[in-house]
């Protein structure tokens, strides 16, 4: 979905850099409010079609499904697996996926997400992931959240997991 583009000191060509909103056809600075709709999604596409590209959301876990499935990503990847392993030796239905990409998101994701009853997704944040989650999949998820700068301990990753077993 590339335009074409002078490559600088081409004879003849201009090269523009440059943050304004171009037009989608000659490439010149548009104020054009429809041709700025246009790009807009066509920016959209290009970032949307960039998940072809990007690998699958892997699930730790009960591969067809079951009863809790926490979603992670960034830091929170080495507790949250921790006790996963812990619920897991124990015989409990809870699985594991952890994101490594987030816009786009993984193609598969509302796949995974939708084979569980219960999803939770942990986060060192207010929980903006949860809300993108709930709002493009529309599943129903609980958040996870923790704004401290500490890791989750394995009480507090309980506390929200152990209402659902």
């Amino acid at each position: 979905m590339a335009r074409d583009w002078a490559i600088p000191g081409t004879p003849d060509l201009q090269h523009r850099i440059g943050g304004l909103e171009k037009d989608a056809v000659t490439g010149e600075v548009s104020h054009d409010p429809v041709n700025h709709e246009k790009m807009t999604h066509l920016r959209r596409e290009k970032v949307e079609r960039i998940a072809g590209d990007i690998p699958d959301l892997d699930i730790f876990g009960d591969q067809t499904g079951g009863d809790i499935l926490l979603v992670s990503w960034g830091s929170t990847f080495g507790s949250i697996r921790s006790k996963v392993i812990k619920y897991r030796e124990q015989g409990a239905s809870v699985s594991h996926a952890h994101f490594t990409h987030l816009s786009p998101l993984p193609g598969n994701t509302g796949e995974v997400l939708g084979k569980f009853k219960h999803v939770v997704v942990a986060e060192m944040n207010l929980g903006q992931l949860d809300i993108i989650l709930r709002a493009r999949f529309l599943v129903d998820t609980t958040p996870l959240v923790k704004v401290q700068g500490k890791p989750f301990y394995e009480n507090e990753i309980a506390a929200v997991v152990d209402q659902y077993l």
